[in-house]
């Protein structure tokens, strides 16, 4: 179970770290992607069309078709892929969904959330794509 993203957000960071995993200039089709990160090729693809429009990724029409990072995996900010798939909610409200939450009547976790909530922000605008694949390759490599 997640607790900050949404499927449909985890999948895109997955996708992207996939397409960062090859040398500029090769495309990768839906379905390639989706056995990847093992999920249906149409949710797959509706995230892909989601990251296309917010020019993370690109695509390319026809028969060699294919997606593609629009840019350097060291320009792509992992907040840029969250913040194109799920918003900035996460990070803006309550995490137990009280409406009146907020520093003046803070719900029961208001301030051990507002820590974790900060941290993990910071965290994905510090990190580029780039440092996330060099962390993911190097835990594979160990296991």
């Amino acid at each position: 179970m997640t607790v900050l993203f949404s499927k449909k957000c985890e999948i895109g960071l997955q996708a992207v770290l996939y397409l960062s995993t090859e040398e500029d200039g090769v495309l990768f089709n839906a379905l390639q992607v989706s056995e990847k990160v093992k999920q249906p090729k149409e949710f797959v693809s509706k995230v892909l069309q989601i990251l296309t429009t917010s020019g993370i990724i690109g695509s390319k029409k026809g028969k060699n078709g294919g997606f593609f990072l629009a840019k350097s995996a060291t320009e792509i900010r992992l907040i840029e892929i969250v913040e194109a798939i799920d918003g900035m909610e996460v990070f803006e409200k309550c995490v137990l969904g009280f409406p009146e939450c907020g520093d003046t009547h803070p719900c029961p976790v208001h301030m051990q959330w507002g820590k974790l909530r900060d941290d993990a922000y910071n965290m994905l605008k510090e990190e580029t794509l780039h440092d996330f694949k060099m962390k993911t390759f190097d835990k594979l490599a160990t296991l």
